[in-house]
């Protein structure tokens, strides 16, 4: 009898103990998330959101902004959401104290930290009435309590892809450069219509690596290669269609790294004879001089790049060859990565009768630098009409574009 009565007195007190652990345990786990450490470096891309309020540290610059959050968190009309929480954990990186300006500067309005699926009590909840900076740059807007992350990152001029509108543009201008010091994978895809006396439609997909080799501080080595993937369709009875790698295309232009608004470069154009079927290449070995000239100013970058190459060995059963590349470009940067351009490829070949020497096509077309999670890319799209054309040649281009971008 005993023995039970004190087992009914020590079960109310067992299971507040249990219940004061089970806070305990959850205030423990939780608290990490809502911490934020004044050394805690800024992460401009939300890579480490596990950060802690310093109210213990009195001198953190930071310490007054714990107990405002604390005190808002505590208060019982307020009840964040779980992916309140979660925001403010990502959020809470980014803040950094402001240092007072003084009189003479006007005062920064306060932060508010946004959430992006908030009731409206989380945003009220998390307001901060102290002077805080949004990332690493300031002055900034504040951002008001209905924003979502994203909208905020605009108005500040970062983008939630991770490029502000000054490194988009910045890498557009780059990749419109052909001697540029920027490592690029382009994978330009070319569908041309009206092929032969069929109208047929062909394509080909044109791998083109650049890999910029420093020989000296002054001056670079251009490595660009061309792979073709063609799929040539029946152009005449009796002539299958036809579908492989075509002819390998290197150029190499030594540049100057340092030439201003005017860039340059020369160097060694060669096409190695790797068709794998006898329509999609020339079965010779070819080389020639390659060179280039870019102009960029304010929003504009222009120029030219030509080669010509002249057959030296290969098949003996094979014409000569003696080909000209000329690909005059125009573009106009606009703003947050967009283009318009036009580059147009003008073709000669030397060894073709009259009247079938000559393709030289009109258009243009627009694109955009942007990013991809963590990879910037440059995507373009293009339409060129060939006013000129051998017999038998496409009539319309159609041209697609992705390049994967690597700044250093």
């Amino acid at each position: 009898m005993t023995t039970c009565k004190k087992f009914r007195m020590a079960t109310p007190c067992s299971h507040r103990l249990v219940k004061l652990a089970s806070l305990g345990c959850l205030a423990w786990l939780l608290w990490p998330a809502l911490h934020v450490r004044a050394d805690q470096p800024h992460h401009r891309n939300w890579e480490n959101p596990l950060v802690s309020l310093p109210h213990q540290d009195s001198a953190s610059p930071l310490a007054p902004v714990a107990s405002q959050v604390e005190a808002k968190l505590a208060a019982p009309a307020v009840k964040p959401s779980q992916a309140g929480l979660a925001e403010l954990v990502q959020l809470g990186a980014s803040l950094t104290a402001v240092p007072d300006p003084g009189d003479e500067a006007p005062k920064i309005t306060p932060a508010v930290v946004a959430l992006e699926s908030p009731p409206s009590q989380d945003a009220a909840a998390l307001a901060l009435d102290y002077r805080l900076g949004w990332g690493a740059e300031l002055p900034v807007m504040p951002p008001h309590p209905d924003q979502t992350i994203a909208q905020v990152n605009a108005t500040n001029g970062e983008k939630s892809d991770g490029l502000t509108s000054g490194e988009e543009t910045d890498l557009a201008r780059q990749s419109q450069n052909p001697v540029a010091n920027l490592i690029s994978l382009p994978f330009q895809n070319n569908t041309n219509l009206g092929l032969g006396q069929f109208d047929r439609t062909g394509n080909i997909l044109n791998i083109q690596p650049v890999l910029p080799s420093p020989l000296s501080k002054d001056l670079l080595l251009i490595n660009r290669v061309i792979l073709p993937l063609a799929y040539q369709p029946e152009l005449a009875p009796g002539v299958g269609n036809s579908f492989g790698l075509g002819d390998i295309f290197y150029q190499g232009f030594l540049s100057p790294t340092n030439t201003g608004n005017f860039s340059w470069g020369i160097g060694p154009a060669i096409s190695f004879p790797t068709a794998t079927d006898r329509v999609l290449g020339t079965g010779k070995w070819s080389i020639g001089p390659a060179a280039v000239g870019i102009w960029s100013v304010d929003r504009i970058v222009a120029g030219a790049l030509i080669n010509n190459v002249w057959s030296f060995a290969g098949a003996g059963d094979r014409q000569d060859v003696s080909f000209l590349t000329l690909q005059p470009f125009f573009n106009y940067n606009l703003n947050d990565g967009w283009y318009i351009n036009t580059a147009p490829i003008v073709t000669a070949n030397w060894q073709a009768s009259a009247g079938n020497v000559w393709t030289v096509p009109i258009g243009g077309g627009f694109g955009r630098v942007f990013a991809i999670g963590r990879q910037p890319v440059n995507l373009s799209a293009a339409t060129f009409w060939n006013v000129v054309r051998p017999e038998g040649a496409a009539d319309w281009t159609l041209r697609m574009q992705i390049t994967l971008l690597f700044p250093k």
